[in-house]
């Protein structure tokens, strides 16, 4: 099956997303607002891990986690396509449990509804 989520490409995006609401919690940021021009067909939403998180490794295993829960999210709880979302980690993510991070999110995606 082929995947509902769309990265965001270009710079613009991003610097526009930067400049729309925000939800902040323990683990991650989340911007999000409307983007003209872009699929409302698909979950746009990118992952963004800066380097002061930890080697490559580490923060390779923080956007794996983030793209499974994403995916389990649009199964299971309605998410709005006509938004933009750009995750932000911070470093609490990389000790603490999936299943709690899981739960943190979907309330969190909850909220934005």
């Amino acid at each position: 099956m082929k995947s509902k989520i769309l990265a965001l490409s270009k710079n613009e995006e991003f610097k526009d997303l930067l400049k729309k609401k925000k939800v902040s919690n323990k683990y991650v940021t989340i911007f999000f607002g409307h983007l003209d021009k872009k699929n409302n067909k698909r979950l746009n939403i990118s992952f963004v891990t800066k380097k002061k998180l930890g080697n490559a490794v580490k923060r390779n295993k923080i956007k794996r986690r983030l793209r499974d829960i994403m995916n389990d999210a649009f199964k299971k709880i309605s998410i709005k396509l006509n938004y933009s979302y750009l995750v932000i980690a911070k470093p609490t993510m990389l000790n603490s449990e999936f299943k709690v991070i899981k739960e943190t999110l979907f309330e969190e995606f909850n909220k934005i509804k």
